[in-house]
């Protein structure tokens, strides 16, 4: 697994994989750019690293009956061409497979489909080019909108969920977002409330809450979703 480039694990998380204790693996790479990331030393690929996939399998032997799973993180997961086979190797082992992702890739998508078991798919704007663009900073809302339609029709489980940064997103917009995930067939979307990235001198606490207090945005989404939360 020398071509899986790590830049972290975390060890033990209760909250990357609904209802299941795993392991995350944050790999590095990623095409978006996000403005309220908050892993952006993730995103290029090749720095310098001591993680060995080896002596993490090995971890993941001692976990067994312990951990329940293993959370393929970023970055950006699907930017790796070896990520299957790493998927498989885990499986192995026993332990189910999550997978977080933006949904760049459809065709690497595929190709791990069958070997995972939960997504947390990113949804990052309004399903509008211009709108998808300005967000992320790239031009990828059509293998978005494929990779969300594969996901539907797979009968995987998996969930949507956007970060609301008030300098990107109104509350307007949430509302639109939640009406085409809606409209296609989602049954899971939830809401993360953003937390001023360190070079984010102007946004205040105030603004990141007020974004989440529509009434009429949470009465949609109460209604129109099996299951819906805003995570603090």
């Amino acid at each position: 697994m020398s071509n899986l480039l790590v830049g972290g694990v975390e060890t033990f998380s209760a909250v990357d994989f609904p209802g299941k204790l795993a392991a995350v693996v944050f790999l590095q790479g990623c095409v978006w750019r996000c403005p309220f990331c908050y892993n952006t030393d993730l995103q290029p690929i090749g720095k310098p690293t001591d993680f060995l996939w080896e002596k993490f399998i090995e971890f993941l032997k001692r976990r067994r009956g312990r951990l329940d799973a293993v959370v393929f993180s970023g970055g950006e997961p699907l930017v790796h061409n070896d990520l299957a086979a790493a998927m498989k190797e885990v499986r192995e082992l026993g332990f189910e497979i999550g997978l977080h992702t933006g949904g760049y890739r459809p065709q690497k998508l595929a190709e791990v489909l069958p070997l995972v078991d939960w997504v947390g798919f990113d949804i990052k704007a309004p399903f509008e080019a211009k709108r998808y663009s300005q967000v992320t900073q790239t031009d990828h809302l059509q293998e978005v909108l494929q990779s969300l339609d594969m996901l539907l029709a797979s009968g995987k489980d998996f969930e949507c969920r956007t970060t609301c940064d008030p300098r990107l997103l109104t509350s307007a917009d949430l509302r639109t977002m939640a009406e085409e995930l809606s409209a296609r067939g989602v049954k899971k979307y939830f809401l993360q409330k953003y937390r001023p990235i360190p070079s984010d001198k102007q946004t205040s606490e105030d603004d990141c809450e007020n974004i989440l207090c529509d009434a009429g945005l949470l009465a949609y989404l109460q209604t129109h979703f099996a299951e819906f939360e805003i995570r603090r």
